[in-house]
């Protein structure tokens, strides 16, 4: 189901795979317990498994463990998600590639390797290292975004996430000369949390103007506001944002497809926005707890739940097992693992 406010194109023809409103979630890669080498059977599973319930798939991003890859094994993700979509009977599911670097040269390198690996679409995040020259530097960011949406051969999405790029926080106004500058860039996904920026950022590119006035380059990539969080998805999509990419989608996927569902339904039937707001209630909670356990956390309960997810590429560490006893017992937790398995025919928690 789409939401409301998406913008349109000046025809241009490129993925086949629309990029659509909805709940996509970054991936986390999985590696052998002995060797650290990628689990790809654990990894195409789990791609399956959430693109049964509805959710897309984002690798090589945060959750991903970007920074703990070579560029080969992105590559090796990319070819394995797409075949295990297209052997279960997914394969107009998109792909999204974490493409962000070091620098503006290594990014656009991972955009053009993402796209001759057969990904459709990618994300670019800045780069911390220098955040103490960039941060405040607008001019440097934009030239950076605008470059690699020049270069890249796949519409780009921006990622601004202060945790993982050295604080660098891009504001409302700056992403909104980028959507209007760059016809390349197709969306941003704000896991800074300032629901006031998205609200903006989506107010303007959904007004009937900006549809007419700054076309998308590709026929397939409109431009979407996603939040990188989930617990405030029914408000977002009443502002005219389009969903989220949130790590949450991982542990309770039909959970969060169907909240997406009800929420955007609610935009034309009130009737059903009580339901909306109970679930996203138990949506937020659970958010805020598991959220903060990251990456360690996020794979123990995929462990607990499903029999795979394992452990962080070191030096990360993995999670104290008396925090991840603590995260299981949560009523957070617990009241979100009971939704996800009611709303997937599991109903024995």
């Amino acid at each position: 189901m789409a939401a409301n406010g998406v913008n349109g194109t000046n025809g241009f023809h490129g993925p086949v795979r629309p990029l659509r409103p909805g709940i996509f979630a970054p991936i986390p890669s999985f590696f052998l317990p002995e060797t650290e080498d990628l689990d790809i059977l654990s990894f195409e599973t789990h791609v399956v498994r959430l693109a049964n319930a509805g959710v897309n798939p984002l690798i090589a991003g945060s959750m991903g463990e970007a920074i703990h890859l070579s560029h080969t094994e992105r590559t090796t993700l990319i070819h394995a998600a797409r075949k295990a979509l297209d052997a279960s009977g997914h394969p107009t599911v998109p792909i999204i590639m974490g493409t962000g670097a070091g620098s503006t040269r290594e990014t656009i390198q991972l955009c053009k390797e993402a796209a001759a690996a057969g990904a459709d679409y990618t994300i670019v995040i800045t780069s911390g290292y220098f955040a103490g020259a960039l941060a405040n530097n607008k001019r440097a960011l934009k030239a950076f975004f605008v470059e690699v949406a020049e270069k890249s051969p796949l519409p780009v999405i921006i990622y601004n996430y202060p945790g993982a790029s050295g604080g660098i926080d891009l504001d409302s106004d700056l992403i909104t000369e980028l959507a209007i500058e760059c016809p390349n860039i197709c969306g941003v996904k704000l896991t800074c949390g300032n629901v006031g920026k998205l609200t903006r950022i989506a107010d303007t590119v959904s007004a009937a103007e900006f549809v007419a006035s700054y076309p998308r380059k590709n026929l397939h990539a409109p431009f979407l506001v996603l939040g990188g969080f989930v617990d405030f998805l029914t408000p977002s999509l009443f502002a005219n944002a389009h969903g989220a990419i949130t790590g949450l989608g991982n542990v309770a996927p039909h959970a969060l497809a169907k909240l997406f569902e009800l929420s955007a339904a609610a935009l034309k039937d009130p009737s059903l926005l009580p339901e909306a707001q109970r679930l996203q209630g138990i949506i937020a909670r659970g958010d805020f707890t598991i959220a903060k356990a990251s990456i360690a956390g996020t794979k123990y309960l995929l462990e607990k739940l499903y029999g795979y997810g394992g452990l962080p590429r070191k030096p990360l560490p993995p999670i104290d097992p008396d925090a991840a006893q603590t995260l299981w017992e949560h009523s957070h937790t617990q009241d979100l693992v009971r939704v996800e398995r009611e709303l997937s025919g599991k109903v024995k928690v």
